[in-house]
């Protein structure tokens, strides 16, 4: 194994999932529950995903840009919609929900699908595919993109968790979902104009 694809691969993947929708829903799943919960699924989820990356990315990458741009938008509307009609039915908009011992799965498996659902196809994924068609090295490129994918959630779920402490709820979800109809927009003009 490569230190060197590696890192490149951690770093190229971990600028371009920063401003992603994944670390968006990062950080609304550990504003609402418990980050070491939400954080396992995510991870259950990323490994999943690079795997897919790793093996079919070739595959992922042939798709034609304006079929991906169409289904992204779609996704983020459906997003903003979840976000706006199931997402604010906290009474108390500031605490953050501490699951029960016995919710882990819950937590972590709806965080899991969320991700893995968010991910699907991505940037990220069809980047992580083309550095590993270029190094031939499966082992560098997986353990890079998934550190980098891990870092980006972790600091979106930490920063979840702090912006409760500031600002309410329904305001995160309502900001959150604006972001999202922007995404979307975008996207549907990507696939609009090609």
């Amino acid at each position: 194994m490569s230190l060197t694809v590696a890192a490149i691969t951690f770093g190229i993947v971990f600028l371009s999932e920063l401003p992603d929708k994944t670390a968006l829903a990062s950080l609304m799943l550990g504003a609402k529950y418990r980050a070491s919960y939400v954080f396992a699924g995510i991870a259950a989820a990323f490994a999943l995903q690079v795997g897919i990356a790793l093996v079919a990315g070739q595959l992922l990458s042939l798709l034609p840009h304006r079929w991906v741009e169409g289904v992204t938008g779609v996704l983020f509307l459906a997003g903003a919609a979840m976000l706006l009609f199931h997402g604010g039915d906290d009474e108390d908009g500031h605490a953050a929900k501490e699951p029960s011992a016995n919710s882990f799965w819950k937590v972590a498996g709806a965080s899991f699908v969320v991700v893995a659902i968010a991910e699907f196809g991505d940037l990220t994924q069809i980047m992580t595919a083309n550095l590993a068609a270029k190094y031939a090295d499966l082992l560098a490129v997986g353990i890079g993109a998934w550190l980098a994918l891990c870092a980006v959630a972790g600091i979106a779920i930490l920063g979840g968790q702090k912006l409760l402490k500031h600002v309410p709820m329904k305001m995160i979800i309502r900001v959150a979902a604006g972001i999202m109809v922007l995404m979307a927009g975008f996207s549907i003009f990507q696939a609009i104009t090609g």
